[in-house]
């Protein structure tokens, strides 16, 4: 990998990087930020809706009842002259409308509440109570301006004269039905019936009259008459010799005063004369109905109103916060599969029986793919040790054996007497004693190493000194074995080092230079060094080593020719020592070699300034 791509942890295996969209913690913020954006999206939306509707509900319903509460009101003021009996429809309005009713007089003495005697009214007061100056309800969703059509006064009719003019009414309706109109009676607030035709009324409605089917009543001329006197001071001149010549006053006031009658609107939009119609009829009118009253509504019992869902709206809250749960759940169920699948892979890898060596498929890029990838890692390493421990414990018996063999052959000879224990006899026994002794010291060295125990006494040394002392002890060998070993080291060049094991490391490495360099081959140790290394290189110009064995020239006991290793006396852990020393001195060990043309070993150990004054 880059070296973007790979991050080192403690100076060991290299960790990749992993891309931030890949992360699995940032897809698992993600998926909590997405499940938290659809459950308070949603749970928002639904509250703006619910409680929306349900505000605009319960408004609209509290105008409505608080209209219809006045309406009602206002219709009892208008037949009746006192509030006296008005406590009863209080009480009635509040329990059906479940809405606290309060009336005072202007003068805030109180007529009649729905509240327990002593409760406070509420803080302001909703409206006024008058049928003959304030706008009224004569039925609900309908809006009238002035006087009350219900405020009748004098204008009510005695039954003889209700059961008359209902006769006629009913003759009118009869003959609009003839002509294909429809007709249907109503009865007013005075008692007068009256004629409703579809489409055009009043063409038909007037071939249907008689010449006194449109009459007023007795009584209805009688407070004609008194309404006239009362128009009397404040109406024009050309207004009162109208009234004069028409008593009835058919052309000034029409329906608007008797409903049946024809006519023309009050006061022909004249603003004098308007104001002086109604202040008579208000004149008129006052004795018959109740004085004004100051109107409070509040919420029943003093609770407060709040806000009641329906049915449909409580449906909406659970269907969506279930909508919202399942989608929470399948989100989280989806990611939690992905995550886990392969989580349960590695363990279902990790408890096979560890000689089958059971790895995992890489699936992703993620966390769990480079944990799937290392464990899969871990697996092969795991498998060549193995294979490689294997190895070392049928190569540890076999160069114990041979040794042991021979001198157990040798002694039982000697033993039976069929040998006598001669010098060359003895030197044998001792050749063989020594070769198992050098290989229990590299075994202990090497367990030292593994243990982590090994012990280094490091002091600063001088490089051209070391090889000086690690060629003067292998020269003879060297000229033994007619191997010309040469030592080129430049002064002034300090390492911090063991003595004991560098000199090990370095004549571990010429001892197997000398083992396979043939006569009149040569051997060169050197010593250099670079900006801040010391470079140890151990040459020679034997047969060198083929590629494909370089990659286990460090592994322990391994040869690349095992009929060749008993001859040299090589137990195949020199080379396996030499990288564990050098490691240990904070060093590194490489191998370059061609085929024909030699060896070349080079150990690369820090260096260190060299030191003022007397060393050793």
């Amino acid at each position: 990998m880059t070296r973007s791509n790979v991050t080192a942890v403690g100076g060991g295996t290299s960790v990749p990087r992993i891309p931030w969209h890949r992360s699995l913690l940032v897809r698992l913020l993600l998926t909590s930020v997405a499940i938290a954006v659809l459950s308070v999206s949603a749970t928002a939306w639904l509250a703006v809706q619910l409680t929306t509707r349900a505000i605009q509900e319960e408004r609209g319903q509290v105008l409505s009842d608080d209209s219809d509460i006045l309406r009602r009101l206002s219709g009892y003021a208008a037949t009746h002259a006192e509030w006296d009996g008005v406590a009863t429809t209080v009480r009635a309005l509040s329990r059906t409308l479940d809405r606290r009713v309060a009336l005072t007089t202007s003068g805030g003495r109180l007529i009649a509440d729905s509240a327990a005697p002593g409760t406070a009214l509420p803080v302001r007061a909703s409206a006024t109570v008058d049928p003959l100056r304030t706008d009224t309800y004569t039925e609900p969703g309908a809006q009238l301006a002035g006087i009350d059509p219900r405020a009748v006064g004098p204008f009510r009719l005695s039954p003889v004269e209700r059961e008359k003019v209902s006769k006629l009414a009913q003759r009118r309706a009869e003959c609009a039905e003839r002509f294909g109109k429809g007709g249907a009676t109503r009865e007013m607030p005075s008692g007068r019936t009256v004629v409703v035709a579809d489409d055009d009324p009043g063409s038909v409605l007037a071939q249907c009259t008689d010449a006194t089917g449109d009459a007023p009543m007795p009584t209805e001329r009688r407070a004609l008459a008194a309404l006239a006197q009362l128009m009397t001071d404040c109406l024009p001149n050309d207004w009162k010799q109208l009234v004069q010549a028409d008593p009835e006053m058919r052309e000034l006031f029409g329906s608007d005063i008797v409903p049946g009658m024809s006519g023309r609107a009050i006061g022909n939009g004249d603003p004098q004369v308007q104001n002086c119609i109604d202040t008579a009829r208000r004149t008129q009118l006052d004795p018959y109905v109740a004085p004004s009253a100051i109107l409070y509504l509040g919420d029943r019992d003093q609770q407060p109103s709040g806000l009641d869902l329906s049915s449909v709206n409580k449906t909406k809250i659970i269907g969506v916060s279930g909508l919202v749960l399942a989608v929470t759940i399948t989100l989280t169920a989806l990611v939690a599969v992905r995550l886990v699948r392969p989580l349960r892979a590695l363990t279902a890898a990790a408890r096979q029986p560890s000689e089958l060596h059971a790895r995992v498929a890489v699936t992703t890029k993620d966390e769990t793919g480079f944990l799937a990838a290392a464990f899969n890692d871990l697996t092969a390493r795991r498998e060549r040790t193995e294979a490689q421990r294997k190895a070392m414990v049928s190569d540890i018996a076999h160069e114990l054996r041979t040794p042991l063999t021979n001198i157990r052959g040798w002694l039982e000879v000697t033993r039976d007497g069929l040998l006598d224990p001669d010098p060359d006899l003895i030197a044998s026994l001792h050749d063989e004693a020594l070769q198992l002794q050098h290989i229990i010291d590299d075994l202990r060295d090497l367990a030292a190493g593994d243990a982590g125990t090994l012990r280094l006494h490091r002091e600063p040394l001088a490089t051209d000194e070391l090889i000086g002392q690690v060629a003067t002890a292998h020269r003879s060998r060297a000229e033994a074995a007619g191997v010309q070993l040469r030592a080129d080291a430049e002064p002034g060049l300090w390492i911090d080092a063991d003595p004991v094991r560098m000199r090990q490391v370095l004549g571990n490495l010429v001892s197997n230079a000398l083992r396979h360099t043939p006569a009149r081959g040569t051997v060169t140790l050197s010593a250099r060094q670079t900006a801040n290394e010391a470079v140890l290189t151990v040459r020679d110009t034997g047969d060198g080593i083929a590629p494909e064995d370089l990659p286990h020239l460090f592994d322990r006991f391994w040869r690349a020719e095992k009929s060749r290793s008993r001859r040299t006396g090589g137990s195949g852990l020199g080379l396996s020592i030499v990288r564990q020393f050098v490691e240990a001195h904070d060093g590194t060990v490489t191998v370059d070699s061609t085929p024909g043309s030699g060896t070349a070993f080079t150990v690369r150990l820090p260096r260190v300034p060299e030191p003022e004054g007397p060393t050793g």
